[in-house]
């Protein structure tokens, strides 16, 4: 991960690039890879676009998707918490919602605060107000087109805006 000084004027702060999501590495990973480490039980082609995988748990409304290339190279990994339940439930826990995979490279996890968003990655670039299956979010948007063109390029996190916690990560190569 590259450091670079300067974040929006102050030439002190150290910025932070994110190369890493639930395990996998957006430009680089394949499918193959998700499917190893996520097991292909539970994998789906949604809205029958050959392009994306999930894995989806819709009795808790968790969910991570994949967008991909037409070589299978992993293009956006998004972890969220706001799939829409569907009551579907069973007693046995799905291998994808194991909470190591629901982190960042740099250790930020669906659930934390937005303030630690920003402890860990600075200002965002942009942000502003979101809405998500009728939740109404903030979006923080980081880009990271100054860590060079071979890492991931952009990283989206939507926080509850009545508890300000973490409830979708996107991280994206080369952009969303």
């Amino acid at each position: 991960m590259a450091r670079v000084s300067g974040v929006q004027g102050n030439p002190d702060a150290q910025r932070i690039n994110e190369t890493l999501l639930a395990g996998l590495r957006p430009g680089r990973d394949t499918l193959a890879i998700a499917e190893k480490r996520f097991k292909t039980k539970g994998v789906t082609t949604p809205d029958s676009d050959s392009k994306a995988k999930e894995w989806r748990d819709d009795c808790s409304g968790r969910f991570i998707r994949l967008e991909l290339d037409a070589k299978s190279l992993i293009q956006s990994v998004t972890l969220t918490t706001l799939g829409l339940k569907e009551g579907k439930c069973s007693d046995r826990r799905a291998d994808f919602l194991d909470s190591k995979n629901w982190v960042t490279g740099q250790g930020l996890r669906i659930g934390n605060s937005e303030d630690r968003v920003i402890a860990l990655y600075g200002e965002p670039n942009s942000s502003g107000p979101a809405e998500k299956n009728g939740q109404e979010l903030a979006l923080l948007f980081y880009q990271f087109d100054w860590a060079g063109s071979d890492v991931p390029q952009v990283m989206e996190v939507l926080c509850a805006r009545d508890t300000g916690r973490v409830m979708e990560i996107t991280l994206a190569f080369p952009s969303l």
